[in-house]
């Protein structure tokens, strides 16, 4: 074979055909630093990459990526459907430059119904599931919150976590507005629930007419026996699911499950919209952005789309499009295979169907529409910023970092990030503060850790810069103190090159009257009514907004852990039976061994481990 190193282009790909054969596999090119620059499949990889061994007949975008090949790399598989499978797998992994890529990878959640409880709770779920019953996905909390709502009035299930229900001696304002059962005090039989519990599980499969039936005459039988109470709390469920069934908006009538897909390209960019119909009614839709190029087919775009978005998610009984894809065949076998169960791939020209997705290409149409003129003035915003701080081009990347904190306590530091698609919600971080050393409320010692781990990580994982994750510009918030310590922090790691900006309040301290200070230069101002003003004010307030949100939720969950789950060996039952003897967690880990040993159900050892638990590691 020729030297590799010597050739370009289609020279390259011509001396690699001859290693090839008429295997179905999957092929990556590479450029003359090794970086991917394209993953694709093949049902025969002989002929398909004979396709690239000449200019002509391809688009300038796939023109650039021959001449860019300086090498390539193949894996054969034993079927086409492994090769699609794996060739989605890389895509996502390696992110080629010339693929289409769906930037926006986010998981959804589900409802859960809880397992291995008497009385279980009904809850919002998200990521890996485990032994309870889940319904969804929703396209959002906000529609998992909806649906949440709708069950409690209805069927009043509880949604407090385990400990709260155990220590609990009279029922919770849920109760009190109707929300719930109250089984925590036993004001409903384990029988009666579980058939609430039921009753729920039906309403989210779909079934709610049946629900409706079953609850009249229910109602009825307790009126003709005079249990007018028991009536009245029916009556008022019956009414309850009326008022959800009509504030439901549209709901198909003949799709039970689907996701419904449609997709909108223009100005060399696309917009998905996936609406998630299940049990007849819709759950909510969701808008994604993937990266595309103009000389990319509708066709294209969705099949890559298709393939990214359901690795590692469950696909429904039936996927509605907008657009057909050239191997469809294979993708069905595809997301057959990925849900255990035969998957529909429709793409409707006619009726109730072809209705759903004309309306998710409608609001892609809008979607993109609003994306493409906020993009637009974002451009502006950062070009202000490069004039403004004398940058040497627009940042595409800019981070910000925030500390919260109470007197030191649930340390958590926050990092958002801003560019020219917006806020990047999918690259916020948080980092919870893990010196030992530091002074409560050290906001410098809490900044340098932040830094220190988030550089670190990036000098390991991408020395060579090459992802597109290293910042072209740090906000820091305080003055000209601020930036040079962290100028010393950046320093000691060896990353002097990235520019900064501390953002200080003026001497009132008052919006409109910040002043920014660099290494190097005198503090300066902006117009009080200069956009770029504006705009690094949001950007600030949205780092201080998710880092008080990133501490709340830190204290939250510290407020209602009980000590006693951290004990090996103590479940929900010897739990109850320890605070029923002592009447808190406090006084549990108080008491002295012969006093453990007292309460009923808890065994001589059990005794010893727990004392042992509080008084050793305590």
């Amino acid at each position: 074979m020729a030297d590799e190193t010597t050739l370009t282009g289609p020279e390259v790909i011509k001396s690699f055909l001859r290693t090839l054969d008429g295997s179905p596999g999957v092929y990556r090119m590479l450029d003359a630093e090794s970086r991917v620059l394209y993953v694709g499949k093949a049902r025969n990889l002989k002929n398909r990459v004979s396709n690239y061994a000449r200019f002509s007949g391809h688009s300038p975008r796939i023109r650039r990526m021959i001449s860019e090949t300086a090498s390539m790399m193949v894996l054969t598989t034993r079927t086409e459907l492994e090769a699609l499978l794996l060739e989605q797998n890389l895509i996502k992994q390696l992110k080629p430059r010339y693929n289409v890529l769906l930037r926006d990878d986010k998981s959804f959640p589900n409802i859960e119904v809880t397992s291995g409880h008497a009385f279980p709770q009904i809850r919002k779920h998200r990521g890996a599931k485990g032994k309870g019953t889940y319904f969804g996905p929703f396209a959002s909390a906000g529609a998992v919150n909806r649906v949440l709502n709708q069950l409690q009035r209805v069927f009043l299930l509880r949604n407090c976590s385990d400990s709260d229900f155990e220590t609990r001696t009279r029922p919770c304002l849920n109760y009190q507005i109707k929300r719930c059962s109250a089984p925590c005090v036993g004001f409903i039989s384990q029988s009666a629930y579980a058939e609430s519990v039921r009753d729920a599980e039906r309403f989210l499969r779909g079934e709610t007419t049946e629900i409706q039936e079953k609850l009249a005459q229910d109602m009825e039988a307790a009126a003709a026996e005079m249990e007018f109470e028991r009536a009245a709390a029916l009556r008022d469920r019956i009414k309850a699911l009326t008022n959800v069934q009509s504030t439901q908006g549209v709901n198909p009538q003949g799709v039970p499950e689907a996701d419904v897909i449609g997709l909108h390209m223009e100005g060399g960019q696309a917009c998905v919209q996936v609406f998630f119909i299940r049990a007849g009614q819709n759950w909510g839709n969701s808008d994604f952005y993937p990266k595309v190029s103009e000389d990319m087919s509708p066709a294209e775009v969705m099949e890559a789309f298709l393939g990214q978005f359901y690795d590692g998610k469950q696909p429904p009984r039936m996927v509605l499009l907008s657009h057909g894809i050239e191997d469809g065949d294979l993708m069905i076998d595809a997301l057959s295979e990925k849900a255990g169960r035969k998957v529909q791939l429709l793409h409707p020209q006619r009726g109730e169907k072809a209705e759903l997705v004309q309306g998710a290409v409608r609001n892609a149409r809008e979607s993109l529409g609003r994306k493409l003129s906020e993009s637009a003035t974002q451009a502006k915003l950062l070009r202000g910023i490069a004039e403004a701080f004398d940058l040497p081009a627009p940042p595409k990347r800019i981070e910000v970092y925030d500390n919260s904190h109470i007197q030191g306590s649930h340390a958590v530091g926050a990092m958002i990030v801003s560019g020219p698609e917006g806020f990047e919600k999918s690259q916020y971080r948080k980092f919870n503060i893990k010196g030992s050393e530091l002074t409560p409320g050290d906001d410098f010692g809490m900044m340098k850790e932040v830094l220190t781990r988030r550089f670190k990580r990036l000098l390991k994982e991408d020395p060579e810069r090459a992802s597109g994750l290293w910042p072209d510009l740090l906000l820091i918030d305080g003055g000209a103190g601020q930036v040079s310590a962290v100028r010393q922090i950046m320093r000691e790691m060896g990353v002097e090159d990235i520019a900064m900006v501390g953002v200080a309040k003026g001497i009132d301290r008052d919006h409109g009257k910040e002043e920014f200070h660099r290494t190097g230069a005198r503090p300066m101002a902006l117009p009080r009514n200069d956009p770029v003003l504006y705009f690094i004010q949001r950007i600030r307030d949205e780092a201080h907004r998710f880092a008080i949100g990133t501490h709340r939720a830190k204290r939250a969950k510290a407020l209602v852990a009980n000590p006693l789950d951290e004990v090996p060996g103590v479940g929900p039952g010897r739990k109850r039976a320890l605070l029923a003897h002592f009447g808190s967690a406090k006084a549990v880990s108080r008491a002295g061994l012969k006093d453990l040993k007292a309460v009923d159900g808890i065994s001589d050892a059990l005794a010893e481990t727990i004392h042992r638990h509080f008084h050793e590691t305590g």
